[in-house]
């Protein structure tokens, strides 16, 4: 009986050291994770400037889309609607660039335009175009000399013809920006490259607003038949104290 117990007692103390050993790399393994979890990785500031990075400027609860990539004057990464990705309906990025600039600099003379009207009358061989609403006045236009509008129509469609061109043409190649003609006669391009980056960002900002502005000013004349101005101080005097 006695030869069998030191037996026993070696196996119940090998037993004892292994579940001891089990316990020991538990802890150890449970201390390792909790130390990790609030320890600084190595790469933690590049993940995070990862994620950041992959934000929209404009909207910081979305992603930036991917080809808005800040090198367009004016790009801050706005594009809720994933327009720019866009690529199997005939145009792209390039060519929805290109129709923004050209509407952007159409408003602003669009705007320009109808205000100097109102202020300053119509223009000569006009006459006949009085009414202080743009909307109305081109039908009265119109009335008197279609042949007016008829020539609108077709410089508008030979200038349109020549900026499908360049713009295809331009695509392809990828030589020329969009909504660039070359047309610089004060040599802002050729100054320093900062001002005239500026410059752009000015241009498309200003044509954005724009374009709000010139949709207000038609859409306030087909409701009210009144003019810009006349709207403006008509909402300033209904809704001051």
């Amino acid at each position: 009986i006695y030869q069998f117990v030191p037996e026993k007692a070696i196996l119940f103390n090998q037993i004892n050291n292994l579940k001891m050993v089990q316990v020991a790399t538990l802890v150890a393994a449970l201390l390792t994770g909790s130390a990790c979890a609030f320890s600084p990785l190595a790469n933690n500031g590049r993940t995070t400037l990862s994620l950041n990075a992959e934000k929209s400027a404009a909207l910081p609860f979305l992603n930036r889309p991917a080809l808005l990539d800040g090198s367009m004057a004016g790009d801050v990464g706005f594009d809720p609607l994933g327009l720019s990705n866009i690529d199997d309906v005939g145009c792209d990025l390039y060519w929805l660039r290109e129709a923004e600039v050209k509407h952007a600099r159409v408003a602003m003379l669009a705007v320009v335009g109808i205000l100097q009207v109102e202020i300053f009358g119509p223009a000569p061989g006009c006459e006949m175009a009085v009414d202080p609403c743009q909307t109305d006045a081109f039908w009265q236009i119109w009335g008197a000399h279609p042949q007016y509008i008829v020539f609108a129509l077709i410089m508008i469609l030979i200038i349109e013809t020549f900026s499908g061109i360049a713009t295809t043409l331009g695509r392809e190649s990828g030589e020329r920006a969009p909504g660039d003609f070359g047309l610089d006669p004060l040599g802002f391009s050729k100054g320093d490259p900062d001002k005239f980056a500026r410059l752009q960002a000015q241009e498309i900002a200003n044509g954005r607003l724009a374009m709000f502005a010139a949709a207000g000013e038609l859409v306030q004349g087909c409701t009210t038949h009144q003019g810009a101005i006349d709207n403006l101080m008509g909402s300033i005097t209904d809704n001051s104290f």
